[in-house]
C-alpha cells in the first residue's frame, strides 16, 4: 500500500482506529463527530457531519479510500461518494462483525500486522455471557421521542456480553412511550451520554414513570463505539458491572 494514500473516514470510532494504526499522516478527512484522539483528531479537516457530509468537499479532497459505515452513514450519501471514490462500507451489528470490519481496514491500509494485534486485545477481553447474572435491562438513546435500541444492534450485542437482557424486542432503534417501557419490567434503564446527551436530571423523570427500575446515566461510548475503543470500554464496563 502506497504512503501516499489519502484516507477519509466519516465514522468516528473508527476514525480514532485509524489513528491507532499510525495513519495520521494519510487521513485527510473526517466529520465533525470524529473527536477522538483528543488533541490529535483537531488537525484533520472535516466535511461536516456523519448524516450530512460535504460531498464536493470530499471530492476535492481526491481521496484513495473513504471508509463508512451502514448505519453512521446515509446511503444517497454512500453512493455518491462511491460514484468518484473507492469506498470501504462496513454493517456492524455484533462485536464480531465489528472485529472483521477491523481487520479489513487494516488490510486496506496496509496495517494489517497492527489490526491483528489489536482486535487480539479486544478478544481476550471479551466476557463470556454466561459471567454475569442476567437482568432486564433497557438502553435509551434519545428523548422527545423516546427511543431505544433494539434488537440488530451492536449495542444490543454488547449489552448481552455482559448480561443484560435487552427488554425492547423489536429490531433497531424504535420510539416507545415511557408507559410501554414501564410494562416491560426492566430492572435496569441504562441512559446513554449520546446521541443523546442524557443528564441526571432525567433519571427522575424516568424513575417517576418506571418506579421499580433502576435508572443510571452510562458511558455511551463504552457501549457503541466500536474499534480500538473497544479495550478501555471492555474493561470499564466489567468494573462497571461488577458494582450492579
Amino acid at each position: 500500500m502506497s504512503t501516499s494514500q489519502r484516507v477519509i473516514s466519516l465514522v468516528p470510532s473508527l476514525t480514532e482506529y485509524l489513528f491507532d494504526l499510525g495513519m495520521a499522516e494519510r487521513l485527510v478527512g473526517r466529520t465533525r463527530f470524529c473527536i477522538h484522539p483528543k488533541g490529535q483528531v483537531d488537525a484533520i479537516p472535516h466535511f461536516g457531519g456523519t448524516k450530512n457530509p460535504k460531498i464536493e468537499a470530499i471530492r476535492k479532497a481526491q481521496p484513495d479510500l473513504v471508509i463508512l459505515n451502514k448505519e453512521e452513514n446515509r446511503r444517497e450519501d454512500v453512493e455518491a461518494i462511491a460514484g468518484f471514490a473507492p469506498i470501504l462500507l462496513s454493517d456492524i451489528t455484533t462485536i464480531e462483525q465489528a472485529l472483521e470490519a477491523m481487520m479489513e481496514i487494516g488490510e486496506a491500509v496496509g496495517r494489517a500486522a497492527q489490526a491483528g494485534e489489536i482486535v487480539a486485545k479486544i478478544r481476550s477481553a471479551i466476557p463470556r455471557k454466561e459471567d454475569y447474572a442476567p437482568l432486564r435491562a433497557a438502553y435509551l438513546i434519545w428523548r422527545r421521542p423516546w427511543m431505544a435500541a433494539g434488537k440488530e444492534t451492536y449495542i444490543d450485542d454488547m449489552m448481552a456480553h455482559f448480561g443484560l437482557l435487552n427488554v425492547m424486542e423489536e429490531s433497531r432503534y424504535p420510539v416507545l412511550e415511557l408507559e410501554f417501557l414501564a410494562e416491560q419490567k426492566p430492572e435496569l434503564i441504562l441512559l446513554s451520554s449520546e446521541p443523546y446527551p442524557f443528564k441526571e436530571k432525567h433519571i427522575a423523570e424516568l424513575e417517576a414513570a418506571c418506579p421499580g427500575s433502576r435508572v443510571m446515566l452510562v458511558d455511551g461510548e463504552w457501549f457503541s463505539w466500536y474499534g480500538s475503543r473497544m479495550i478501555p470500554a471492555m474493561k470499564g464496563l466489567k468494573e462497571w458491572r461488577s458494582l450492579l
